[in-house]
């Protein structure tokens, strides 16, 4: 059976073949994963009051949003229909653009308050405006308990609904608090919480994540036995500083040489020597066979 035939995607199964877990994973797909909601999940889905929606446009750029509302305002249709209000936001639409170009959801309900359970609903969606879907579904929620009436809907076809697992859920308490449902208000919608106002949209990039650290280079050790050995670190940055101190001077005194008139005498070249000795290798020897003594150990108070 083709890949693409069986639950999942292709790219988690490759990698359930490169780290060995296809076994546990089928595991999963045969016990939890359902192409349609289930008694079960329909009853969680109907008292759950918020939900996390994930979309992604055309090109694959992906967004995430939160929704919210009284217990039912996720509302299952039918055991393969889902649909949850659109009400007056931002006017940003990013969600729904994206479902215009790429109708792929994943919804994630989670109860942080009594079963610590979570349900996640993924499938194809389209949007709906209000007085539509009324017409077609008798009965869809007249009047929601936060007093907002929706402006459309999000249809969403069930394509997989399996479990999300409580051992990393933390557990919550509800508390008393009059939400301004709908406000425009920008206090009490959050304001500029993050500054983002007097933040410039864009920053310089000074690297991509993931690329690999420059690595300082290593002046090799002398080994045993080489005939030349590498030059101490402290002396080979005064020769270079001596190096650079004589270009400097023969730069300064460029134009005087040119105007003198006087051939300059040549000089003997003198055989340069080295700046270290080369030690006889029968001391080089007898260093490498000294064992190095090991550095003490403080033990712990």
């Amino acid at each position: 059976m083709p890949i693409r035939d069986t639950v999942g995607s292709v790219g988690e199964h490759e990698l359930q073949n490169e780290y060995g877990t296809g076994e546990r994973a089928a595991r999963f797909y045969s016990d939890q994963v359902l192409a349609h909601l289930n008694p079960t999940m329909i009853e969680f889905a109907g008292r759950q009051e918020m939900a996390f929606i994930a979309t992604a446009d055309s090109r694959g750029e992906c967004d995430s949003t939160f929704r919210a509302g009284g217990p039912g305002f996720m509302h299952v249709i039918d055991p393969h229909t889902l649909a949850y209000p659109e009400y007056r936001g931002n006017g940003v639409m990013a969600s729904l653009g994206n479902i215009r170009e790429n109708p792929h959801v994943g919804i994630l309900m989670i109860d942080f308050v009594h079963d610590l359970i979570g349900l996640h609903v993924n499938g194809t969606a389209r949007i709906v405006e209000d007085l539509d879907l009324r017409a077609q579904v008798p009965d869809l929620p007249e009047d929601h308990a936060t007093g907002r009436t929706p402006e459309r809907w999000v249809v969403v076809d069930v394509e997989e609904a399996y479990i999300h697992c409580r051992k990393h859920i933390p557990q919550m308490a509800p508390v008393a608090r009059n939400r301004d449902w709908g406000t425009d208000d920008v206090r009490r919608k959050g304001g500029d919480y993050f500054d983002a106002k007097a933040t410039p949209p864009e920053l310089p990039r000074t690297g991509q994540a993931g690329d690999a650290p420059a690595v300082p280079e290593i002046p090799a050790a002398t080994a045993p036995g080489d005939t030349q050995p590498a030059t101490p670190p402290a002396k080979r940055s005064r020769a270079k500083k001596s190096a650079a101190t004589t270009v400097k001077a023969s730069r300064g005194t460029t134009a005087a040489r040119a105007t003198t008139t006087r051939p300059a005498e040549p000089k003997a070249v003198q055989p340069k020597k080295s700046a270290v000795a080369d030690p006889p290798a029968r001391t080089r020897a007898r260093k490498a066979a000294q064992p190095v003594a090991p550095e003490p150990v403080l033990a712990e108070p």
